[in-house]
Formats: structure tokens, sequence, C-alpha cells
């Protein structure tokens, strides 16, 4: 049942660029639900929102097919973490003995991860990218270049991810939880009255490629059938930087906004790397509003 009160928010195995980790206690605290319906993410990416709510029925979509299948892999423990750290511990001796331009074994992996798709792959290449990127060419292949650090893969990161990977295995565990990959316009057909979707769209103005195109149109939509919709909502978007505000949320006319600040580390270009205000829409029904008047206070 939400809210629910998080201090220190774990972090999932897949990190991408722009993951909420440090916003997840604000998010969490400032949304009720009676966690009766189903708990819905269109743009799951990272799933650490999600993840840290820990639902008991949701239903986690992208439509980048390789998030998805990481998950179901370990849902079905075809992925457990002591897999998970034998790959590891293989792969980062054989990163860890090239150097680090372009034959590093980095691109091998690569090469091999878009032949095969393999999600042990899919985890390497994420965790040793530059700066947390998840992008894709027009032919479907993925295309972050190395971060340059043959050495990432030291023992203590391993037994990190390893934590990780055995922390989504124990919140998974009694739970109904479906992973599927389709676009947001899909999983707002199967939405219905006590259902509750958290929305974390691609930024728009920030947009830097994931795996598929993201337009002012999609943006436009997307507003419309949340607001339009029978579920509940919060909705995830920058609202602001020392530049310009961004004049999407115009769109957003229902439910209550909550604004906090946060900066972002991760980003291909240097200016996208600043402190900025967040915003947070969210549905009337769902607003939480002791932790809304405790902020005013």
């Amino acid at each position: 049942m939400l809210p629910k009160k998080i201090i220190t928010p774990k972090v999932p195995p897949i990190k991408i660029q722009g993951i909420k980790t440090k916003l997840v206690p604000f998010i969490a605290e400032s949304i009720k639900w009676d966690g009766e319906g189903t708990y819905f993410e269109p743009f799951m990416g990272s799933g650490v929102v999600g993840f840290n709510l820990e639902p008991q029925r949701a239903i986690f979509s992208d439509t980048n097919p390789y998030i998805i299948q990481f998950y179901k892999d370990i849902q079905s423990k075809k992925i457990t973490s002591k897999i998970v750290r034998t790959f590891l511990e293989n792969e980062a001796t054989k990163l860890s003995s090239t150097p680090a331009d372009k034959t590093s074994y980095y691109y091998e992996v690569r090469d091999r991860f878009n032949e095969e798709h393999s999600s042990l792959d899919f985890l390497f290449l994420q965790r040793s990218n530059f700066n947390g990127m998840i992008r894709f060419n027009n032919k479907g292949n993925y295309n972050v270049p190395f971060g340059r650090k043959p050495e990432r893969f030291q023992k203590a990161l391993i037994t990190k991810i390893v934590n990780q990977v055995a922390w989504v295995e124990k919140i998974m565990k009694g739970k109904d939880w479906q992973f599927i990959c389709m676009p947001f316009t899909e999983a707002f057909k199967m939405m219905k009255e006590n259902d509750f979707v958290y929305l974390d769209p691609p930024y728009i103005d920030r947009y830097d490629g994931y795996y598929d195109s993201w337009s002012e149109e999609y943006a436009v939509l997307l507003a419309e059938l949340t607001q339009k919709g029978k579920a509940g909502y919060a909705f995830s978007m920058w609202y602001e930087n020392q530049y310009r505000k961004n004049t999407h949320m115009e769109k957003w006319t229902d439910g209550k906004l909550l604004t906090t600040e946060h900066f972002y580390h991760l980003g291909a270009k240097e200016s996208n790397r600043n402190k900025m205000i967040e915003a947070l829409v969210i549905s009337d029904k769902n607003l939480n509003l002791e932790e809304v008047y405790h902020e005013q206070q």
C-alpha cells in the first residue's frame, strides 16, 4: 500500500541515463494509492521507482525489448545473482587485459550482443559503457561507446551488482508482476478504475536516443490519455532550469503539480548535466495531502 516511506532507495542492476534513484523518496511520499488495482509503469527504464514501491500487482513495460527480457530472465531464474557473479568475474578478466581503445574487449561484447541479444551481455554493456547511456542505431544495434575504464569491474563493483540482482530476485517473490514489451498506448488500453500508473517518459528537449523515436506528438498524446484515463497517475518531467522553462507542462492541466530540485550527473552533452527543477504531476485522487501540507510548512 502506498505511500511508502523510503529513506534510502535501492538501485536496480540496469543503470541508465536519467535514473530516478534520488527522486524516489519524493515520488513515494507524494502519492497515495490503496494498492487494490494494478501498478503500471509504461516507461520502465531502470524500474527504480516501481521496484522501490514494491506493488503486489504490476505491469512493467517498455519499447526496449532488452530491458524487458533482462527482468523476465531474472523472474524465470534464467539469470540469478550467482550466475551474474560468475559471468562478471570472467568478463572482468577479459576486459582488463585489453587496452581502452577501439580494439577493447567491450566492443567484442557489443558485437556479440547485437548478434545474440544475451541479457548478461546487456548488463555488462550498461555497467561499462559511456555515462550510462542506452542508445541504438537505425538498424537496431546497440552503439554506445566504451566508458574507457578497462579495470571497471573490480570486486567491489561486481559484488554491488550481484547484490542488486539479489534484491530484485527477493522483491519479485510472491508478487504478480508482468514484464511486457509494448508502447505506452497499449498499456493504457489495459488500465482500469483502481489502477495506478507512474510515467517517466523521455524528456522533452533532452531526448538523446533510447531504442525508438519520441516526439512532441507522442508527448501530447500521453498527456491526453493520462488525464482522460481511468487510472490514477503520477507523471515525472523536467520543469525548468537556469536557461528555460518546459512549455510542455502546459499540457498537464489536471491534477496537482509538485516540484523539487534535482541534479543530473549523466548526459552525453555537458549542457544536460546541471541542476534543474523536477516536476511531478499527480492525479487529485492520488495526492498525499499530508505530505504536501508538510512540504508547505
